[in-house]
């Protein structure tokens, strides 16, 4: 009697797994299933978040997304961004990982450490300072007038005010995907480095062809990691620029903060977030695609 009360095995293991589950589910619930249920019923109303008055609408919402020039240009900045801030902040992580790999152990941790302090600076305090250092009367921009003959204007230049926003976001991040990658590299079985070395290979020859082959599924994390990154920025073009000059720095969750709480058209932000969250979805599954097949080519 006591052995049919008793669970068996496999069904006390699932209901083990689904316990040790249960945080992260009601986390998901709470905050992913339960906010996508509210943006796809907010996108198709017409609503200020405080009114009484709703009206539906429809996908007018997301018909108007095709002819408003913020959205088009937060489209069109999203992959600007998604090149230059992906490309540099992986050379960025793999050239300080490779510094750091070569330092003696005593000090390689610490070294590690003081390249990952940018990242944990707040976006707000960063983006004070840069506005600070390229004012029009900033100590560095009367150095150039100065002795170079440069007046450059850093934040209302389209080109310049672009590249600004690229420049803090990679100082910032690069840190970050170097301990991914420096944990890649240390991962890399002695015998290894032995054998590339008694091959004759040294330098970019073995970081080509030994280095980052045996290191492709963390490069492929740091890849996805910064591709998210890029579709995410906001801080810096809110505080610096307010997505200007001509929106050349504008991005999705700027324009979705405008449309939500500024001008409070919080169906239209709502229909402009699904839109940002679809163009990312094809984004990562193309990147994924071409990751995964450079895996499979290498052997993972």
């Amino acid at each position: 009697m006591k052995d049919k009360m008793k669970l068996n095995p496999g069904r006390k293991r699932g209901l083990v797994g689904w316990l040790l589950n249960a945080p992260y589910l009601a986390y998901s619930l709470i905050f992913f299933l339960i906010p996508l249920i509210w943006a796809a019923w907010l996108s198709v109303m017409d609503w200020n978040l405080m009114s009484k008055d709703r009206t539906f609408v429809g996908l007018d919402n997301f018909k108007a997304l095709f002819s408003d020039t913020r959205v088009q240009a937060a489209f069109v900045n999203s992959f600007r961004y998604l090149l230059p801030i992906v490309i540099l902040c992986f050379l960025g992580g793999l050239v300080i990982a490779l510094l750091v790999s070569k330092l003696p152990d005593k000090i390689k941790g610490f070294i590690a450490v003081l390249f990952f302090i940018p990242y944990l600076t707040s976006g707000v305090a960063t983006s004070v300072v840069v506005k600070y250092f390229f004012n029009y009367n900033s100590v560095f921009n009367e150095f150039l007038r100065e002795h170079f003959n440069l007046n450059v204007n850093w934040l209302t230049d389209e080109k310049f005010a672009f590249w600004v926003m690229v420049f803090i976001v990679v100082w910032k991040m690069s840190g970050y995907y170097a301990l991914f990658i420096l944990s890649g590299i240390e991962s890399i079985d002695v015998e290894v480095n032995e054998a590339a070395a008694l091959d004759g290979s040294c330098g970019l020859h073995k970081l080509i062809h030994v280095t980052l082959p045996m290191i492709m599924p963390t490069l492929t994390t740091v890849i996805v990691l910064a591709t998210g990154l890029a579709f995410g920025i906001y801080t810096e073009p809110y505080l610096l620029t307010g997505g200007g000059p001509n929106l050349s720095t504008t991005s999705w969750q700027l324009e979705i903060y405008n449309a939500s709480f500024t001008r409070f058209e919080s169906g239209y932000g709502a229909a402009m977030a699904i839109a940002s969250a679809i163009q990312i979805f094809i984004t990562l599954r193309i990147i994924n695609f071409i990751t995964d097949r450079l895996n499979r080519k290498f052997g993972y």
